[in-house]
């Protein structure tokens, strides 16, 4: 067995940004202060949520030197190091190790997609590369590219390769991962509306965007389930749905970027070609927060 590198729920982090578009590295910090006060269990820097693809080398090395110096162990430092040019993705996860990352979180190459067989020569290489774990991310509505089972199975057989983040959608598909890959892959569920049915299959957690916004709930959310409590786990899944929904009521981050600027967070804006969401995404979102509690 695999021993998970976090179970509960990981925020999939933003990343503040000043006027000018520069990293608020401050706000960050006040950020990464709440989630761990507030129960995440692990902190996912440069991933999608956190506007990875549009940051430059230096900026994306320097959030995870920061993310590792700011959370000073409390929690694990999960870097978000994939990339669509396997030489590239080895390099920044060395660089990340080399920071002090306690995991990898490595999405599938998108637009140059690969065949299976190259999805399992890319993460072999990567994971060949470094002496972390390894969570891949199959998230095939943004990259075109589907992370089967069976190639799951052969890939997990790697001492490094840790975890699957699942955000295919697809039920079916997770509990043929579980079903193919047993204790030597943990399952991390990559959707905030489908937490517990992958907790139900034997899911760890859930790397989350709504835990930008709501990080206590969807810790407890996941805590209920594995104290046995799945009925209240389920209850929370549910009572959850329409704001997760608004939270992807347009292209993630934007809604969840307005939504921690909407809580009083210098969120600021997203970068190009990413731009603030519509009145009527803006409306959603602002009767969800109000519907959670979360605004008054």
């Amino acid at each position: 067995m695999k021993k998970p590198v976090f179970t509960g729920a990981a925020v999939a982090i933003i990343t503040p940004m000043h006027a000018d578009g520069s990293i608020d590295y401050e706000e960050m910090g006040r950020i990464i202060d709440d989630q761990i006060e507030n129960g995440t269990d692990a902190i996912v820097v440069c991933g999608t949520t956190g506007e990875s693809p549009t940051m430059t080398d230096e900026e994306h090395t320097a959030c995870i030197r920061y993310a590792v110096k700011k959370t000073a162990g409390r929690v694990p430092v999960i870097a978000g190091t994939g990339s669509n040019d396997t030489r590239y993705a080895v390099w920044l996860s060395r660089q990340a190790q080399a920071d002090g990352a306690d995991a990898l979180l490595l999405v599938t190459p998108y637009y140059n997609k690969t065949s299976q067989a190259g999805l399992i020569a890319h993460y072999t290489a990567i994971a060949d590369a470094v002496d972390l774990p390894c969570i891949l991310y199959n998230v095939p509505s943004r990259t075109g590219c589907n992370l089967t089972a069976a190639s799951l199975a052969q890939l997990a057989k790697h001492p490094n390769i840790n975890a699957v983040k699942e955000a295919s959608g697809n039920i079916s598909q997770v509990a043929e991962i579980a079903a193919a890959c047993g204790e030597e892959l943990n399952i991390y569920s990559g959707n905030d509306d489908q937490i517990v049915p992958l907790l139900a299959l034997g899911g760890k957690g859930v790397i989350s965007v709504l835990s930008n916004v709501a990080p206590r709930y969807t810790h407890d959310l996941c805590a209920k389930w594995f104290a046995g409590d799945t009925a209240g786990s389920l209850a929370m899944q549910l009572a959850a749905l329409p704001l997760c929904k608004a939270l992807f009521a347009d292209v993630n981050p934007i809604p969840v970027k307005w939504a921690m600027n909407r809580l009083g967070w210098h969120a600021g804006a997203c970068r190009l070609p990413l731009v603030d969401p519509n009145e009527a995404v803006q409306a959603q979102l602002d009767s969800a927060l109000r519907a959670f509690g979360l605004l008054s």
